[in-house]
């Protein structure tokens, strides 16, 4: 395909596609890969350093426990304070270079790229997480507790299942921005969507251009993972339409059974135990027993 001239925003647009189509392509896939992969491994390590921050410790009933997981406690603090203090360009910069530099370890740019979005994301899940777990009501990690549950299956089994759809909007923003953030590892050499952009500028030196393909593509990216999160969403919070199970003999026991004869157990008014009938039936009683009642001997 011929170029085109240097003004002909729309002919510029259809020769990039056309001579760079396939690149382009090649580098929104393998955004979108590290973004899912990096931000599923970030959710695990959000979930960990989540339940360590929340785990109960008395320094008067064992101070070596409370001195080992305060020590934890004070080390995930930090990562997840270093992690969200600097730019991602920079801790990229510092783990992929400074690994070969000071340790000798030469990590491909696949490995680095998912490594250093996961411990990022991972830091920022972390809080994510800690805000979820904050938000179940505490009686019910005490009625876990009274049947003998420890910490960690109280987390797993009463907590976390809630607390995870309480936070599934906050991962799908996570997600999101995992998208567009992974455009910072091209300092590090990988090619995803953003560095095709910049070769394909150093090339033909037409910003504009290709910087609205760029943007067109990260919408779409964007607007088809928000469409996926909310429909996992909906399906998480299952049916709007659901019927209560009356033959339940919890529910019956609660109190919705009626009595032929005296009602409810809520009725204000229980007539077996209103002051004259209470008596009427105490004198059939005795009179049944004895013959006639006291009065009448």
């Amino acid at each position: 395909m011929a170029l085109p001239e240097a003004n002909d925003f729309f002919g510029w647009v259809a020769y990039i596609l056309n001579e760079y189509g396939s690149m382009l392509l090649s580098g929104a896939w393998k955004t979108m890969v590290i973004a899912v992969i990096s931000t599923a491994i970030g959710c695990v390590i959000g979930f960990a350093v989540g339940i360590v921050q929340t785990i109960p410790t008395n320094r008067q009933e064992n101070p070596v426990h409370w001195a080992v997981v305060g020590f934890f406690k004070a080390l995930l603090n930090a990562y997840v304070e270093i992690s969200r203090g600097t730019p991602m360009m920079v801790q990229a910069a510092f783990i992929y270079y400074g690994a070969a530099m000071l340790f000798d370890i030469h990590m491909g740019t696949w490995t680095a790229a998912l490594f250093i979005v996961s411990i990022n994301t991972g830091a920022y899940m972390a809080e994510t997480v800690r805000g979820g777990i904050l938000s179940i009501d505490p009686g019910q990690t005490e009625g876990a507790m009274a049947i003998g549950m420890n910490h960690m299956q109280i987390m797993t089994n009463v907590i976390l299942p809630q607390a995870l759809r309480n936070i599934m909007p906050q991962i799908g923003n996570n997600f999101i921005i995992n998208v567009k953030d992974t455009s910072v590892m091209f300092i590090i050499g990988f090619t995803e969507f953003f560095a095709q952009h910049r070769y394909i500028v150093g090339v033909n030196n037409m910003y504009f251009p290709s910087a609205t393909i760029e943007m067109i593509g990260y919408l779409t990216l964007t607007l088809i993972a928000s469409l996926i999160l909310r429909l996992v969403e909906k399906l998480m919070d299952g049916s709007d339409s659901y019927e209560l199970a009356q033959g339940d003999q919890l529910v019956m026991a609660a109190g919705t059974y009626s009595h032929p004869d005296r009602g409810t157990p809520f009725d204000e008014v229980n007539r077996e135990y209103t002051g004259e009938e209470k008596r009427n039936r105490i004198r059939i009683g005795l009179k049944n027993r004895n013959g006639s009642t006291r009065g009448g001997r």
